[in-house]
């Protein structure tokens, strides 16, 4: 036979969203990131690569495709490598002009495409890729400002000034026939040109002076046109995504950087913990105990005893005090935001008290017994009682306009002593 009925409620609908509403906010978010990805992605497609000939915004290089093919040069734009060896298969005799804003390139496939060309233009080249390509010409990091023309290079003497912003370069080793013009200090050069076998090699660094924003300005369009306009033909080459599938190029996951792995890694952890916090529990139904409502006297009995416990006479007639002196406060008509000073002076103008005496039950006296607590302790208690009589009697005083009789006599308690020296408890 059961004492009592107990009733198992199975969760509602509203209580089963309310539960959820963390997971559907999650998503929400999820969702709002991708969205917003998605739109960067698309905006970023349609604007183009920087130094795409595509591409009519300020980084593209739309303007110096257009004034090219106005000069009698066929611009082919070969959107992967693939596409570039057929156009050279087309034209043996056609320069190229590798854009690698990807960096999915390797050295053996700059020098296949060298070997096809008369002339490669390698827009700044890597690290990795210079070390198997040209290893006597590495990357001395980046360069601004603009850049006078030092050298007899047709291209640059024809410049005479060129925007230097973009990369900088310098020969770490001998090089055959290795040109260096365009200093920007420091032996840092925004161009080496070089022959190997019966073409010719150009690195550039001026990545700005090609733009659609910039090619107008100083020299920069005599430099673009001279150097990418030595041929009839123009294969430029703008690398893809696609051109990671080709055999000896970068793999997807070294083109990752290392952060990415790390942070999908910590993002799967997050995940699984915020699941088995958040996520349901599944188990035997058992009734769930109600709050249990505790009486103001039994707390403060309770908490008493811990304080006698730990001998914390300080600590208890602190915490006496506070709740006096906020009460006292109120009775004055102080408010609970006035200090200790005015309480003490509100206090002693309606009792008639000493003051040092009820400064010191207030603030100053420290305990060292269990009797000088409870002496303090009634102190406290007389305050509160002395101020609420003479308030009741200036109240009745106010409201039969007679003439306000003797205020009563309150014998003051004597000001606790403090314990003699080696006084025990």
């Amino acid at each position: 036979m059961t004492t009592a009925a107990q009733e198992v409620v199975t969760p509602t609908v509203r209580a089963s969203v309310r539960r959820s509403i963390f997971w559907v906010s999650m998503v929400a978010v999820g969702l709002l990131i991708v969205l917003a990805l998605a739109l960067l992605t698309r905006g970023a497609s349609a604007g183009g690569a920087a130094l795409s000939p595509a591409n009519p915004g300020p980084n593209g290089s739309m303007a110096l495709a257009e004034v090219l093919r106005s000069q009698g040069v066929t611009v082919t734009h070969a959107a992967s490598l693939v596409a570039a060896h057929g156009a050279l298969e087309e034209t043996p005799t056609a320069s190229v002009f590798v854009v690698d804003n990807l960096g999915v390139l390797v050295g053996s496939q700059l020098e296949r495409l060298q070997h096809e060309s008369d002339h490669l233009v390698i827009m700044a080249p890597a690290y990795d890729q210079l070390e198997g390509f040209a290893p006597e010409v590495a990357p001395a990091g980046g360069v601004e400002g603009v850049l006078d023309a030092d050298c007899d290079v047709p291209a640059v003497a024809a410049a005479t000034r060129v925007t230097g912003d973009g990369v900088g370069y310098r020969l770490i080793d001998e090089l055959s026939g290795a040109m260096e013009c365009l200093d920007s200090g420091a032996g840092v050069k925004s161009l080496v040109q070089f022959e190997r076998g019966d073409g010719l090699v150009t690195i550039i660094g001026t990545q700005a002076a090609f733009t659609n924003e910039q090619v107008a300005l100083n020299g920069n369009a005599a430099l673009a046109l001279w150097l990418l306009g030595t041929s009839d033909e123009l294969i430029w080459y703008e690398t893809s995504i696609v051109d990671a599938a080709v055999p000896g190029a970068p793999t997807i996951g070294e083109l990752t950087p290392a952060w990415v792995s790390a942070a999908i890694l910590l993002l799967g952890l997050t995940i699984v913990a915020l699941a088995l916090w958040k996520g349901r529990r599944f188990g035997p139904l058992v009734m769930e105990n109600l709050p249990v409502t505790v009486r103001a006297s039994e707390t403060m009995e309770g908490r008493a005893r811990l304080y006698q416990r730990s001998i914390s006479r300080l600590h208890s007639l602190d915490t006496l005090r506070v709740g006096a002196i906020s009460r006292l406060a109120v009775l004055c008509g102080l408010g609970r935001s006035a200090t200790v000073d005015e309480v003490v002076a509100g206090v002693t103008n309606l009792t008639g008290f000493d003051e040092h005496w009820v400064r010191g039950v207030l603030v100053d006296t420290v305990p060292h017994t269990d009797a000088q607590l409870m002496t303090i302790s009634d102190s406290l208690i007389e305050f509160e009682r002395s101020v609420a009589a003479r308030l009741s009697t200036s109240t009745a005083e106010t409201t039969t306009a007679a003439a306000p009789p003797a205020a009563p006599a309150i014998p003051a308690p004597p000001t606790p002593a403090p314990p003699t020296p080696g006084q025990g408890e």
